[in-house]
């Protein structure tokens, strides 16, 4: 039998600021939501729920507002309950962040410069380093020998 997957990637910006909240059992939560611009279709965007846990939703919390442009990767969840007022079935999906990339640099009194809140660990580059710094030199000038690609 084939193997299942559940894998989402967006990139969008915040439409409203992230709202964190702690469980009764203690874990905390963040909710945000993003606005996707559709590709090639001028002023429409699609909007997507999501949900950031434990360590992840906090750096979110703490460096992410409203506007603010970051790379979503996670999976779908949906949700399905009974509406008390009109007794009918509702649903919804969102998306369960496993790891948020932030996008814009650092705004006003931050000094984090972008970075990537993953599994509870905040990223900015390869080494925690500020992201002024280069990765890896490139040289552009040389072609890229297809034999080298592991795959």
């Amino acid at each position: 039998m084939a193997k299942s997957i559940n894998q989402v990637i967006v990139m969008g910006r915040l439409t409203r600021d992230p709202d964190m909240r702690t469980t009764p059992s203690g874990k905390s939560v963040t909710s945000f939501s993003l606005a996707v611009d559709r590709q090639g279709q001028d002023d429409q965007a699609d909007f997507f729920d999501v949900t950031a846990w434990e360590k992840t939703g906090e750096l979110v919390n703490r460096y992410l507002s409203k506007g603010r442009r970051c790379l979503v990767q996670g999976r779908l969840r949906q949700d399905s309950w009974e509406d008390k007022e009109t007794g009918k079935r509702r649903n919804r999906i969102e998306i369960v962040a496993t790891d948020v990339t932030f996008l814009d640099g650092p705004s006003s009194g931050d000094t984090s410069g972008g970075g990537s809140a993953q599994n509870g660990g905040f990223q900015a580059g390869q080494n925690n380093q500020s992201s002024n710094q280069p990765i890896a030199d490139i040289d552009d000038s040389k072609p890229i020998d297809l034999s080298e690609i592991p795959f």
